[in-house]
């Protein structure tokens, strides 16, 4: 089997774990290129990972050796990007959220269906492996009908990271915890519970922090056999703690702590998979494994060679972004 050839567009700090997953499935993809605009990023990227580089992107979408293009600049610049992409006959794989503003997000979404080309988003957490062995457990029926859920992102950011220019701005990152942080652990949630409404909300700039968007949010939700659901999610809470997700089942109760799983059933017996290790909930935003990227990179190669959606498809991300502006929406943003 022939390899892909990927282009990485954007050599931030994000591009390591993308990096990393891509070495472990070096028998199906190869690295074309990593473009930036910096000549210092360039620089850098060749320094730490020894592949090529390009500072025009027209060069880059134009290699007819690049079937996959990877996209990891600040969120208002995807849909742009994703647009030449597909016209030049790329799949997209884009980091969350599909862009800065929903209305945005859509387009990107249609253009690459007009284009019939895949579209796979960057909201890893549903391939770490407790979450993975939840989500089977929920369709088993292993904990029964859920009558009520949790979700908790008490996560840490220092005001050094919003003094950054752009960040928790909604020019350039279109929101500020719901769309840059807690989306990855909220669009977990949605796809394990079914979210579908949004009850209330109260979102809330703390003063923790000096920036435009919000860093607490906490909403009353409601799922979709009726039973209720609720979130907070901030970046203010120090030093920053692991994401948790609590569901109440007629035959068993799950939490999910970071990447370790408890199931906890009506009988007296349990199921665990202690995982334990960084989230990325600190200061330190790039502090846990590649191994969740790694996953969601072979499920999107699995889908070009199967010629089907990836798991966390435009229309799934789209779902999210969605919700989150909901939630806004009911908070009195957005």
């Amino acid at each position: 089997m022939s390899k892909l050839g990927v282009a990485i567009i954007g050599l931030g700090s994000a591009v390591q774990p993308h990096f990393r997953s891509l070495v472990d499935l070096a028998d199906r993809v190869d690295v074309r290129w990593g473009f930036s605009r910096t000549e210092a990023r360039r620089a850098a990227f060749t320094r730490d990972y020894g592949a090529p580089v390009n500072g025009d992107l027209d060069q880059v979408l134009g290699d007819p050796a690049v079937q996959v293009v990877l996209i990891l600049t600040p969120a208002n610049a995807h849909l742009e990007i994703a647009e030449r992409a597909f016209a030049a006959g790329k799949h997209v794989l884009v980091e969350k959220p599909l862009d800065a503003t929903l209305a945005r997000a859509e387009q990107l979404v249609a253009a690459g269906r007009a284009a019939n080309r895949r579209l796979g988003v960057v909201l890893q957490h549903r391939f770490r492996e407790g979450s993975r062995l939840l989500k089977r457990r929920i369709v088993e029926g292993a904990l029964g009908t859920i009558e009520a859920a949790t979700l908790a992102v008490p996560w840490w950011r220092p005001q050094s990271y919003y003094d950054v220019e752009g960040r928790g701005t909604l020019a350039r990152d279109g929101g500020g915890v719901l769309l840059t942080q807690a989306i990855h652990s909220l669009d977990l949630f949605r796809s394990l519970v079914d979210v579908t409404h949004v009850k209330a909300a109260q979102v809330v700039t703390t003063a923790l922090h000096r920036m435009e968007t919000e860093d607490y949010v906490g909403a009353l939700l409601r799922l979709a056999n009726g039973a209720p659901a609720s979130m907070t999610a901030t970046t203010a809470f120090m030093p920053g703690e692991p994401e948790r997700i609590e569901i109440i089942g007629t035959k068993a109760s799950a939490q999910l702590h970071g990447g370790a799983l408890r199931i906890s059933r009506l009988d007296g017996s349990e199921e665990r998979l202690d995982i334990e290790g960084p989230t990325g909930a600190g200061a330190n935003t790039m502090d846990f494994p590649h191994d969740a990227h790694r996953e969601l990179w072979r499920d999107f190669l699995d889908a070009l060679d199967g010629d089907r959606d990836p798991i966390v498809s435009g229309e799934e991300a789209l779902a999210t972004q969605r919700l989150i502006g909901a939630i806004l929406k009911a908070g009195g943003q957005g």
